[in-house]
């Protein structure tokens, strides 16, 4: 396992992103998200990743790492999903809204599974924001590794933010049962 970030990073509108697309002129929400099985790690554009925060503004503690093979779930997290990724160019990175601070995350052009972990994003949420010198309340991490392409999925969900924004995005087949 290699950390490729491990600090605090700006949020603003409850959102981050990995890009790698050097020509990348943004996306929106419902391009991210569309025909997703999940409501917090959308992958529907080719080469971007679009990440929702329980926080809305301020810094949240963020970690990123590769792995070779699939890692376990740490028991620790309250919320995790998977979907498949490959960048479209090595440029990689964690990109801040609106074009803020860019981290790159030195990720060779292949097929990823990513897994996105969260915990505290109720309280977050509550917070709303979080201005310096504030404890912070919601951390993050996501995971990549190399595997085939295979539909994204919900791994774990407890906190109402993370059944809100799948409840936007994720729509079950007609008939499913709940």
């Amino acid at each position: 396992m290699r950390t490729l970030l491990d600090r605090q990073v700006y949020v603003c509108y409850g959102q981050i992103y990995v890009e790698s697309d050097p020509e990348f002129e943004g996306l929106s929400l419902d391009e991210a998200f569309e025909g997703q099985a999940n409501g917090l790690c959308g992958a529907a554009v080719p080469g971007a990743l679009w990440l929702i925060t329980g926080l809305h503004t301020g810094a949240v503690a963020f970690t990123v790492e590769v792995h070779e093979e699939p890692p376990p779930l740490a028991p620790h997290w309250q919320e995790a999903v998977e979907v498949p990724f490959r960048p479209l160019s090595e440029d990689v990175g964690l990109a801040e809204w609106g074009g803020g601070a860019f981290w790159d995350l030195d990720l060779p052009v292949r097929d990823y599974r990513v897994r996105y972990c969260a915990r505290g994003m109720d309280e977050a949420r509550d917070q709303d924001t979080r201005l310096d010198g504030e404890p912070g309340s919601d951390h993050y991490l996501l995971q990549f590794w190399p595997a085939a392409p295979a539909p994204g999925g919900i791994l774990r969900r407890t906190s109402g933010t993370a059944a809100y924004w799948h409840a936007e995005f994720v729509t079950e087949p007609e008939g499913a049962a709940r």
